[in-house]
């Protein structure tokens, strides 16, 4: 039996679970955990979306998040396109993750409406069902009675070996250039976030393109060490930088500190970004 199962019933540690996935999942009200409930096959069907992680680090299974419309509609009307739900929902099943003594992997995103989609064939059998409440039933939290039952020590975010997102963003915030806390005028009442604000701690994946040629596969199979590539770009051209693979900015390739940086000269608009 593991430390954490010596700790917590399995009920009480779903819940647990839960309480940690929801501190860390994007929402309009503080969302708070409902008593944990044996999981149905049919769970799926009060959801708009969600998206599971499989865990590394000796604990057995996966954990999934499920998420209301809410969520889904401020990820699909986002400037920069539809983003996708597995990238909101990570930090969620990474907290939830680390209460159960384990590290999340990537998530994937889950088509709820699928036919071929089986909840209980994917968390192998019976589960759990966590309701997260905010104004209403916002979300739920699935996680395997094998998955509990094979639950270790809960591992501390400050204990946990960061991402290198992770690393690069902690490296950014101690030199000083994170984002300011927003911090609400004196008396004047803090707004809950609404619409594209729950996004706010959503990562994203960030590329910068020198440019780009067309091959054929026989020149890909020729090319060796040494060969150099021409792109469709002029030397000095500005790079573009692309955010989930959509053009926002462009700008000129840097070195910082023996590392290539870009120095943005032009913010692109949702029209211009295509």
């Amino acid at each position: 039996m593991s430390a954490t199962s010596d700790v917590l019933d399995p009920t009480a540690l779903a819940e647990a679970v839960a309480e940690a996935a929801a501190a860390a999942l994007p929402a309009v009200t503080p969302l708070t955990p409902a008593p944990a409930q044996p999981g149905s096959p049919h769970v799926t069907a009060a959801f708009a979306g969600g998206a599971v992680a499989e865990l590394d680090g000796g604990v057995p299974g996966l954990v999934v998040v499920l998420v209301g419309t809410e969520l889904v509609e401020a990820l699909a009307s986002s400037p920069l396109g539809g983003l996708d739900v597995a990238a909101a929902v990570q930090p969620a099943l990474d907290a939830a993750a680390l209460r159960l003594g384990a590290r999340a992997r990537g998530a994937r995103t889950l088509d709820l409406d699928s036919a071929d989609l089986d909840i209980s064939a994917l968390l192998g059998g019976a589960f759990s069902t966590v309701p997260l409440i905010g104004a209403g039933i916002a979300a739920a939290v699935l996680v395997p009675e094998t998955t509990l039952a094979g639950a270790r020590s809960p591992i501390s975010p400050e204990d946990a070996v960061p991402t290198a997102a992770e690393a690069v963003a902690a490296a950014a915030l101690s030199a000083g250039d994170g984002p300011e806390p927003f911090v609400p005028a004196f008396g004047a009442p803090a707004a809950p976030p609404r619409g594209l604000d729950l996004l706010q701690g959503v990562d994203m994946e960030v590329t910068v393109e020198l440019g780009r040629t067309r091959m054929t596969v026989r020149d890909l199979l020729a090319l060796t060490p040494g060969a150099v590539l021409e792109l469709d770009r002029a030397a000095g051209s500005p790079a573009d930088l692309l955010v989930n693979g959509r053009l926002v900015a462009r700008g000129e390739v840097v070195v910082v500190d023996e590392d290539f940086g870009l120095r943005v000269t032009e913010i692109l608009d949702a029209n211009a970004a295509v």
